[in-house]
């Protein structure tokens, strides 16, 4: 690892230099909110989908740390009850992008590149971003702590060939919760993996939420940061076409706070879990 690559993440971890404007895409006509860089023409774009049972609310820090890293962050607000339609949310994400490159954003002063577009979400969201880009061409995915949807998207990656980056918590990633290794094995392009350190999949969800009252999905703040950081600068690198920021794209890169994972790699399976009788009995021995 070399001191660049640890400054930068350190100077990622930050709010960028640009001032942030926050919009409501439902004047455009789909629900939802857009954080943009106070000015700029040909900007690079993300569509970012939410988690179930969770809203944009819930990821202000995320899009409007990307805008201030000079990148337009869109995100529609549906598909936010217990029985979401992920390809509903996939088609939302589309539209978003289509408003992201075919209005002028704020006073005039904004403008998207329509070849600076990723697709971008989490948990479910991050499944309704691959099968969204198996739809239209985008030049990057980035699934953050990805989720089983249906349809599957392992089933759509093979045919997948633009970059993307999967990041999944240390600790869940072989979780049921967690799609992010199988993903990554299947996808066409070429896919970064990379497991984030003491991590959790839902440690990235701001504030409240309803899941929080049975203890899950709490915030994890260190996780947040890094994984903000992750992706401003794989964005960067990829979509703004910033060679400074070109380590964050290279699966050969030590980057502190994580590790690449190979999803082809063999796997020792955890021994099963014991049921409440089975223990009991053990214990009577």
């Amino acid at each position: 690892m070399s001191a660049s690559v640890k400054s930068l993440l350190s100077t990622l971890t930050g709010r960028g230099p640009h001032r942030v404007l926050r919009g409501n895409l439902a004047i455009a006509g789909q629900p939802g909110v857009v954080c943009t860089p106070e000015s700029g023409l040909n900007l690079p774009a993300v569509a970012f989908g939410h988690g179930w049972l969770t809203g944009v609310a819930q990821y202000r820090g995320l899009l409007e740390h990307l805008a201030s890293w000079g990148i337009v962050a869109a995100a529609p607000d549906t598909e936010r009850g217990p029985i979401p339609s992920h390809l509903g949310l996939a088609a939302d994400l589309l539209t978003t992008l289509d408003i992201c490159t075919g209005v002028r954003l704020g006073d005039g002063a904004i403008s998207v590149h329509p070849e600076r577009l990723a697709l971008v979400g989490h948990g479910m969201g991050a499944g309704a971003a691959a099968i969204a880009a198996a739809q239209r061409r985008v030049a990057a995915v980035a699934a953050l702590f990805p989720a089983p949807t249906a349809p599957s998207t392992e089933t759509l990656a093979p045919d997948l060939d633009v970059p993307a980056l999967i990041l999944a918590g240390a600790t869940d990633i072989t979780s049921v919760s967690s799609n992010a290794i199988p993903l990554a094995t299947a996808w066409g392009g070429r896919a970064i993996l990379r497991a984030i350190d003491g991590a959790s999949h839902n440690g990235i969800i701001e504030g409240r939420r309803v899941l929080s009252a049975v203890g899950a999905g709490k915030h994890e703040p260190k996780t947040a940061r890094t994984t903000r950081a992750m992706l401003a600068g794989y964005l960067l690198a990829t979509l703004a076409g910033d060679k400074a920021y070109r380590s964050f794209a290279d699966p050969e890169e030590t980057i502190p706070h994580t590790k690449v994972i190979d999803p082809d790699a063999p796997r020792e399976e955890e021994p099963p879990k014991l049921k409440v009788g089975q223990l009991a009995a053990l214990l009577r021995r």
